[in-house]
């Protein structure tokens, strides 16, 4: 007896198929099933408005549920829209992106690489060049003497976690099973490219039911292994000075209360990554917030003495480790807590232990009864966590006139968001100001990009956040039996520069209605790389914006540009309020967010606008970032600046225990 078919084309059994896929989480005694892929992103050019837009078109007509169809103004903004919607969603949820060929395709190239950098999930299906060939070459295709089977999306290949051209119908069934496997597997997980030629995607064939069924994917949460939990509690037992470093793998893993329980049976201390942020609220007393080259010093104090460190789903970025600075005790060992072996085995660890973080930490904390830290370590976490208060407090309250510091500005902004509501951010100074002196409050409030970067990830970022806030609610309003559930405010706070690399994606919220709360900061410049360059002794050359000095060809002494980026985002149909320099301007920022937090909830997106002095720095963390600088120069800043980074050059290590 013959298996049921059905004649469908490529794109609409791809449509289909994906509608129908389903993560299932256990998180302890509650399970989570929620649909993989709740909608498709599309910018429709030749390649995929005959494929897979003919496909959406056609299941929206049919019933809009099964496949909901998102605009956007860039296809790398909609990358980033997935990316945002995947974090808050905690890796159970992400988006689908269809492209056109060529331009469209590689567009998505950058958030790509960001999704993969980040561990988070995202499924892009760019389209391709004929694949018979029957039009050689087609419009914006590639072509190379030496491979002709190279297309623009074989680039996609060192970007992706998993990468898979469909050339024949009948290899979709396989590309689609293993490129769903790797992104629903939290150790594998990034960007899923499945290539989609043109051709390929209008083609009919008989689609077997099975693969039209609905399907779970088991998000994998392995155990630690009992020989390595007593392995490492063996070696905290040993340590005088133990320090945890929380990453986002903490949160992933649902583990924040196992990770509170845990330092408060030990009185262990914890530092938090970028990606960390959350695991412990700001002002809980092991809590010594972020830590590395934009931590706090607390955090910092407290790493240079360390004799253990036990990383709990961190990658160990540089910033995390200052460069390798972070920790001088020569006789530091490290215990990595990872369900990546990539990041488990980091430094040279001889303790790693490959498991889900909230599964080992409920052993740890079996293992160690009546283990706890001593009282000299107690004093001094309490002691340098009032220290770094007491200077945060005083970056917040300070008032410069006629242009606030930007630490005034992330202030208010603090102080006027609810517990719940979400910070975004992901490049320039903001977000190294933002990990050392944002004082969280719910796990879920904090979400810097901050392992790739990437300028312009900002708003587009923030409202893939929105968007899983709104399906939070919704969530939440069904679970209580219909009882209104309050939607996350989502914040946005992004510099000029952020902003004009890509504000587009403002209009999508604006044709959506999504409240979405944008603080731009208005200095003018790249008020980050203006001081990095300028403690390179480079003098912040080509970091501001000015007009061109024909004589000297420079843009660094000319008149400030007259942008009205506030204008701008007016044009675009965005509310926007601006908040005028002088005495006046934090208070006025303060109920600025006051109000655009009371605005209707599907009222469209606000932007707050506010300048900031460039040159007035947050609080040093004491600590280093490692940025080579020229070892020749004639120019006395940039030689002064070598000298200094010998010195810190010098105090780096290898790390390997």
């Amino acid at each position: 007896m013959g298996t049921a078919t059905r004649r469908m084309t490529v794109a609409q059994a791809v449509v289909e198929y994906l509608s129908k896929q389903y993560t299932v989480d256990q998180v302890g005694d509650r399970e989570y099933r929620e649909r993989l892929i709740p909608g498709t992103f599309g910018i429709f050019g030749h390649g995929n408005v005959a494929g897979v837009g003919q496909a959406l078109k056609q299941y929206q007509q049919l019933d809009p549920a099964i496949m909901p169809y998102y605009q956007g103004r860039n296809e790398q903004a909609q990358v980033h829209q997935a990316v945002g919607y995947a974090r808050h969603t905690r890796r159970r949820q992400t988006f689908a992106i269809s492209t056109s060929i060529g331009p469209g395709s590689s567009n998505l190239l950058t958030g790509a690489a960001l999704a993969t950098t980040n561990r988070l999930p995202v499924l892009l299906l760019p389209s391709d060049t004929f694949a018979t060939r029957a039009a050689d070459p087609v419009l914006q295709q590639l072509e190379q003497p030496y491979a002709y089977d190279l297309t623009v999306n074989d680039a996609f290949r060192p970007l992706s976690r998993f990468f898979d051209r469909v050339n024949r119908p009948e290899q979709l069934f396989s590309a689609f099973h293993h490129g769903l496997r790797v992104l629903t597997d939290p150790a594998e997980t990034g960007a899923v490219t499945i290539s989609l030629p043109q051709d390929v995607q209008a083609e009919a064939f008989d689609v077997p039911a099975e693969f039209l069924a609905e399907r779970e994917w088991r998000i994998r949460r392995p155990d630690a292994d009992d020989d390595d939990i007593r392995r490492a509690a063996d070696a905290i037992r040993a340590a005088r000075r133990p320090l945890i470093i929380a990453g986002g793998g903490v949160l992933y893993a649902y583990a924040n209360e196992e990770l509170a329980r845990f330092v408060e049976l030990t009185g262990i201390p914890v530092g938090n990554t970028q990606a960390g942020v959350g695991v412990l609220p700001w002002d809980h007393p092991f809590s010594l917030g972020a830590i590395g080259s934009t931590g706090t010093t607390a955090a910092n104090a407290i790493a240079a003495e360390a004799d253990l460190i036990i990383g709990i789903g961190t990658r160990y970025e540089d910033f995390t480790t200052a460069s390798r600075t972070a920790f001088q005790n020569p006789d530091v060992k490290f215990i990595n807590i990872n369900v990546a072996p990539i990041d488990a085995y980091k430094h040279g660890t001889t303790l790693p232990i490959v498991a889900d973080a909230r599964k080992a930490l409920v052993k740890l904390n079996e293992a160690l009864g009546g283990y706890r830290v001593g009282a000299d370590l107690e004093e001094q976490v309490s002691a340098e966590k009032k220290r770094w208060d007491a200077t945060v407090d005083e970056a917040f309250d300070t008032r410069h006139t006629p242009l606030p510091a930007q630490n005034e500005i992330i202030g208010a902004t603090n102080r006027a968001m609810d517990a719940r509501d979400v910070v975004i951010c992901a490049a320039g100074s903001l977000p190294g100001d933002l990990h050392k002196m944002w004082r969280v409050r719910d796990p879920f409030g904090y979400h810097v990009e901050y392992a790739y970067s990437c300028m312009g990830y900002e708003i587009p970022g923030g409202l893939g956040v929105k968007r899983a806030a709104l399906a939070e609610a919704v969530a939440s309003t069904t679970a209580a039996g219909g009882g209104r559930a309050d939607v996350r405010d989502v914040v946005v706070m992004v510099g000029d520069g952020s902003y004009l690399m890509m504000h587009t994606e403002l209009v999508t919220a604006v044709a959506e209605r999504i409240k979405l709360i944008v603080v731009l900061i208005q200095n003018h410049g790249y008020a980050s790389i203006g001081s990095l360059s300028e403690s390179l002794g480079s003098q912040r050359f080509g970091t501001q914006y000015r007009s061109l000095n024909e004589e000297q060809h420079s843009f660094d002494e000319g008149e400030t540009l007259p942008v009205d980026l506030a204008l701008n985002a007016e044009s675009l149909g965005v509310k926007v309020i601006r908040i005028e320099p002088g005495e006046k301007a934090i208070a006025e920022l303060e109920q600025a967010i006051r109000d655009a937090k009371a605005a209707p909830e599907r009222g469209g997106p606000i932007l707050i606008h506010v300048e900031s002095d460039p040159l007035l720095d947050a609080p040093s963390s004491e600590s280093w970032w490692d940025v080579p600088v020229s070892q020749v120069s004639e120019l006395d800043s940039t030689q002064q600046a070598y000298q200094t980074y010998t010195d810190h050059k010098s105090r780096q290590r290898k790390l390997l225990g």
